[in-house]
Formats: C-alpha cells, sequence, structure tokens
C-alpha cells in the first residue's frame, strides 16, 4: 500500500503526505517535549535519585542520555535501512523510552542508588533517539520537498523544546520525579500518534537497497570531500560549536538562573527564562534562512556567530535577572541567524547526490558538541563557577567565528547587497 501511495502523483497522495508529515511532526514535538521536561528540575531530581547535590551529577544524568543518543541514531537508521521500515522502530523507541522513564522515576523507592539512574538513562536513550531520529528520516522519504518536511521537523524542534521547558519548570516545582511522570505519558502518547502513520518509502524494495548502498558510498564520498574540499570543515566546525553552546544553556544555564547565589528563580522561572531561547529560536530560522538565500551566508554566520559569543558572555556577568532575560531572547535571536545559513552553507558546497549523507555528517559533528557543551560546562563551572565558565563558552563562539571569518569570506560572498558589503569588509 504505502509504496503505491508514494508513486501516485494524485492530490489523494498529496493530503496522505501532507497528513503524515503534521503527524510526524507532532512526534518529534512530543519527544522534544518529553526530554526537555526533565531540564529545568534537574537540580532537585537527581538529589531525588540518589545523586548529591552540585551541578556535577547533573552533568552525568544529561550526558548518559545524550551519550546514547550519539552512539545509537546511526544503529537505528542502519536496521531501518536494513528492514525498509520505520515506524515499527519509531513505535518501539517510544514505549521503550517512557518505560525508561517509568522505571527511572521507581529508583529512589528501590534505594538502587544513582548509578542505576545513570544506567537507566542511557537505556532510555538509546530506545528514544529511535522515535526521534526515524521520525525524522521518515519526514525525508515524504513527497512536497526537503524544505517543508525539514521545516516540519525544525519548527518542531524548537516548539518542543519551549513547551518542555515551561510545562516542567512548573511540573517540577510539584515535586521532582512529577516531569518524568510527564515524560513517560507524552512518549506514549508518541508511540500511538506514531502507529497511525503509513510506513512509506521512496522507492520499492530493491530500489531501497540499491538506495542504501548508494548512501553508504555517499558518506564514504562526503569523508573524502572533507579530505579534499577543506571548505566543508567550515559549517561542520561552526555547527559543532554552536551546538556546544547549546548544551552548556541546558545545563549550566539550569543551574545558573536557580542558585541562590545568583538569581535564585524556582524550577518554572528556570525553565521560562530558557523558553525565552528556544521560542525565538524556533520561530525565526524560516525567515532567516530565506535572508541567507538573499543576502548570502556570509553575514548569518559570522555576524551571527559573533554576536552570539558576545551575548553568550553577557548572559554570564548580567548585574540583574531583566537584563539576563532580555539577552536570552537575544541569544535565540542570534542563534536562529546563524543556524540556518549554517546548515545551509552544507548544500552549497557539496553534489546534490550526497547533501543527505553531508547532511549526516553535520549532524554527528553538532551532536558530538552538544555532548561536549554538558562535559565542559559541568567542568568549567564545578572548577572556576559561573562567569569563567560562559566566557569560555561565550570566548570559543567568538574566536570561531573571527578565526573561520575569512574562510566563510570566500565560500560565500553573497548575491545581495548586504553580502558584497560583507564579502569586501
Amino acid at each position: 500500500m504505502s509504496d503505491d501511495r508514494h508513486a501516485d502523483p494524485s492530490a489523494d497522495g498529496a493530503a496522505a503526505d501532507a497528513a503524515d508529515r503534521r503527524r510526524l511532526g507532532a512526534v518529534v514535538l512530543a519527544v522534544l517535549i518529553s526530554q526537555v521536561l526533565l531540564y529545568p528540575g534537574v537540580p532537585d531530581l537527581v538529589v531525588a535519585l540518589g545523586a548529591p547535590a552540585g551541578i556535577d551529577a547533573g552533568m552525568w544524568f544529561l550526558v548518559a542520555e545524550f551519550g546514547a543518543f550519539v552512539t545509537f541514531a546511526v544503529v537505528w537508521g542502519a536496521l531501518s535501512d536494513a528492514l525498509g521500515e520505520r515506524v515499527p522502530l519509531i513505535v518501539v523507541g517510544a514505549f521503550g523510552g517512557a518505560a525508561s522513564y517509568v522505571a527511572l522515576a521507581s529508583l529512589p523507592g528501590l534505594g538502587l542508588g544513582f548509578e542505576a539512574a545513570l544506567l537507566v538513562r542511557a537505556v532510555g536513550g538509546a530506545l528514544t533517539i529511535a522515535a526521534f531520529s526515524l521520525s525524522i528520516t521518515l519526514l525525508m522519504d515524504l513527497r512536497g520537498g526537503n524544505g517543508r518536511n525539514m521545516g516540519a521537523a525544525g519548527l518542531a524542534i524548537g516548539l518542543g523544546a519551549a513547551v518542555g521547558s515551561v510545562v516542567g519548570g512548573f511540573l517540577a516545582d510539584l515535586g521532582p520525579l512529577y516531569p518524568v511522570y510527564a515524560g513517560a505519558v507524552v512518549l506514549a502518547a508518541a508511540g500511538l500518534l506514531a502507529a497511525t502513520v503509513d510506513d512509506r518509502r521512496p522507492a520499492s524494495a530493491d530500489a531501497t537497497s540499491a538506495s542504501g548502498a548508494a548512501e553508504t558510498a555517499g558518506f564514504r564520498d562526503v569523508l573524502a570531500r572533507v579530505r579534499t574540499t577543506p571548505g566543508l570543515l567550515v559549517p561542520l566546525a561552526f555547527g559543532f560549536v554552536d551546538r556546544l553552546t547549546a548544551g552548556f544553556f541546558a545545563l549550566v544555564g539550569v543551574y545558573y538562573f536557580q542558585d541562590p547565589a545568583t538569581f535564585g528563580l524556582s524550577a518554572a522561572g528556570a525553565g521560562a527564562t530558557l523558553a525565552l531561547f528556544f521560542v525565538p529560536f524556533a520561530l525565526l530560522q524560516s525567515p532567516f534562512g530565506a535572508l541567507s538565500d538573499r543576502i548570502g551566508r556570509f553575514l548569518p554566520v559570522v555576524a551571527g556567530s559573533l554576536a552570539y559569543g558576545v551575548v553568550t558572555v553577557g548572559v554570564g556577568v548580567a548585574p540583574v535577572y531583566p537584563i539576563a532575560a532580555g539577552l536570552m531572547v537575544l541569544v535565540g535571536v542570534c542563534g536562529a541567524l546563524m543556524a540556518p545559513a549554517t546548515m545551509a552553507l552544507v548544500t552549497d558546497l557539496v553534489a546534490p547526490e550526497v547533501r543527505g549523507a553531508a547532511m549526516g555528517l553535520f549532524n554527528v559533528f553538532g551532536s558530538l558538541g552538544f555532548l561536549t557543551g554538558f562535559l565542559i560546562g559541568g567542568s568549567a563551572t564545578d572548577a572556576f563557577g559561573y562567569t569563567p565558565a560562559f566566557l569560555a563558552v561565550g570566548g570559543l563562539e567568538f574566536g570561531i567565528a573571527l578565526a573561520l571569518l575569512p574562510a566563510v569570506r570566500s565560500l560565500s560572498p553573497g548575491p545581495g547587497v548586504l553580502g558584497r558589503l560583507g564579502a569586501e569588509s
């Protein structure tokens, strides 16, 4: 059925694609909500799970899950290609993730300690990434244009993070385990919704197998192109550092805003503050991406990164909360300015037949950056305090923008007036 529908160019087929696009976007939204629900309450949650208070335990709590994300995303993708199906694996991942949340919430009553919690987090991450990654992959299988399909994924990711941070903060104020139970419910709902999606593939089973082989070759081609075309390292480096900064905010930002020595916010207040970043970051990516098509990549990537680094430092040295909150909005705006232009730069530099593999490589660098942000942010804050940690991460973003400015200018002088001005600067 799915192959016939995919081959059918009729309005009915387009309507079916649109319906599945909405469902898959909702699944991605739900997975992000379930993940971010826990972030605002991490300081109290890790203590409830048997860890000592402090950012070090929070760091390892997030690293355990995200390390599994990085490790198993490729495994699930390869398995779905081999099976020729994605929906059953999405459903398994969502329900498995929900079960891991229930298990996590049960640990305090069992007295198994924080080490058991980290193990459950790793297993849960290995399962949940199937629901997230394969939902996005299945969006790529739909007709209607990659821009539209990936736009649905990007909007779901940004809004999911915003909703999760706000709702998770309010739930954490009610009790440290409330966000965990809520996450289980949301993931289970995602599994039910995913089961209603048509598991269409872009071609027949034989062609799909051939496509899988082509994708493998394409990934090797991209790795070879990195060696022969050093310019591709530019967006990969920006993607790594940008995600590193996002991971830093997801961990250190929560502790920073709740610390009595800084602003002393409740979990709800910290979650709402994170949303000040996530909302503009989600809503502005599409218009800023279109802007980069008109004026070129130089100004959005370089100016956006320079501003992002400065504003990040500003959050860490803000004397009062209203200033810090306003700067968080600017962090989201700067992130939305540079993120789509950086991804577009990847597609500018590679041939169409290897763009999928190139974006896969970009996301690998980004995921490693997010994980590094947890580790560097937690370790630096624990050793030196908040202000040096913000200075280090913001300075890294600023520094890479300055260091790679000539490379970005040579790769993307830009067709528009502003792009030409950037090229001549």
